[in-house]
C-alpha cells in the first residue's frame, strides 16, 4: 500500500474515542492515522471508510480520500483545519443544504449498521421515520450499562413517553443522508478552503439530526452564518430551534452509553425529559414551546 516509508507519527488531538496522528513519509505526503487502543469491531473502520466514500459520491462534500481500511487501522490523506471565517461556514451551510435535497430518501435506515464511536448505530430500514427515530436512535441506548446507571426508571419512563409524542412534538421530514456525528470538530477544510467532513455515522434519516448536533455542540462564533443561511437555503419555520434539544437526546445518550465522563449530558437528558416524568400516558397533545420553554442543548 506504500506505507513502509513511514518515518514518524505525531499525534493529532480533537478525537473521542480513537487514537489519531499524523504520519511523516520519505517518499509521499503526510497521512492521518486512526486506531485504537484495543481491538475495535471488525467493521468499524470499513464502515467509516464506506461513509466517507458515500458523502463524497452521492452528497458531493468533500472528504478524505481512504488509503487503507482494515480492522486495525484507518489511513486517510490528510485535510487542512478549517479557517476561522463566517465565508468558510456559509459555503458549508450551502454544501449540506444540497446533501439534504439532493439525497433524499423514501425509507429511513442503511443497509447494514454501522458505528457512532464505538457504539452501535443500528440502522434496520424503516418506512416511518418516527419509528426509526424512537427504536434506532433513542431506545436502542435505554439496554447500555452506563445508560441504565445514569437514568432512573421515572427517567427511562419518560423518555418512552416522549417517543409516544413523537408526531405532535416534531413536523414530519423526509430521508435523507446525514453524516451523523456532525459537530464543528469533525467539519476540516480541503487545501483550497472547501469544506470537508470526517469521521461519519451515516444513514438516511431527517436532516435535522445533523443540524441538532451542529447546534447543541460547541462551535466558534463565525458558525453563526451557517445557521442564518442553512434556514434560509432550507426554508427552516421560525421555531426550528426548540427542536434541537429534543432531536440532540439522542447524541447525549449515545455519550452517556459510551464515555464513564458524560460532560453533562446526562443533566441534559433529564432536563428534556423532566415534562414527561409528571404527564401520564393520557394525557392530551402538547406544543413544543409549552412542554420545554426556553431549555439549552
Amino acid at each position: 500500500m506504500g506505507l513502509s516509508d513511514v518515518t514518524a507519527v505525531e499525534p493529532a488531538e480533537g478525537g473521542m474515542a480513537a487514537l489519531a496522528g499524523v504520519a511523516t513519509r520519505r517518499g509521499g505526503p503526510p497521512l492521518f492515522v486512526k486506531s485504537f487502543a484495543d481491538m475495535p469491531p471488525a467493521d468499524l473502520f470499513a464502515a467509516e471508510a464506506e461513509g466517507l466514500d458515500v458523502l463524497r459520491e452521492r452528497g458531493a462534500i468533500a472528504t478524505p480520500q481512504v488509503v487503507l481500511a482494515n480492522r486495525d487501522v484507518l489511513v486517510l490523506s490528510v485535510l487542512r483545519p478549517r479557517p476561522a471565517e463566517e465565508a468558510f461556514w456559509e459555503r458549508f451551510a450551502h454544501a449540506l443544504a444540497r446533501l439534504r435535497t439532493a439525497t433524499t430518501h423514501d425509507r429511513f435506515g442503511w443497509p447494514r449498521d454501522n458505528w457512532l464511536g464505538r457504539g452501535r448505530q443500528e440502522n434496520a430500514w424503516t418506512d416511518d421515520g418516527y419509528e426509526f427515530f424512537t427504536l434506532r436512535r433513542l431506545l436502542r441506548w435505554l439496554p447500555e450499562r452506563r445508560v441504565q446507571a445514569a437514568l432512573d426508571e421515572g427517567d427511562r419512563r419518560a423518555l418512552e413517553r416522549l417517543c409516544g409524542r413523537l408526531p405532535d412534538l416534531l413536523p414530519p421530514r423526509p430521508a435523507c443522508l446525514t453524516h451523523g456525528d456532525l459537530w464543528a470538530s469533525n467539519v476540516l477544510a480541503t487545501d483550497d478552503g472547501q469544506p470537508a467532513l470526517i469521521d461519519p455515522a451515516v444513514s438516511y434519516t431527517w436532516a435535522e439530526v445533523d443540524l441538532a448536533h451542529l447546534w447543541c455542540s460547541p462551535h466558534p462564533p463565525e458558525a453563526k452564518q451557517f445557521f442564518d443561511v442553512y434556514a434560509e437555503l432550507t426554508g427552516l419555520d421560525e421555531g426550528w430551534q426548540g427542536r434541537m434539544p429534543l432531536i440532540q437526546l439522542r447524541q447525549h445518550l449515545a455519550v452517556i452509553a459510551q464515555f464513564d465522563h458524560d460532560w453533562g449530558a446526562a443533566q441534559q437528558v433529564r432536563a428534556i425529559l423532566k415534562p414527561f416524568r409528571r404527564l401520564g400516558r393520557r394525557s392530551p397533545a402538547f406544543a413544543l414551546d409549552r412542554l420545554f420553554g426556553p431549555i439549552a442543548c
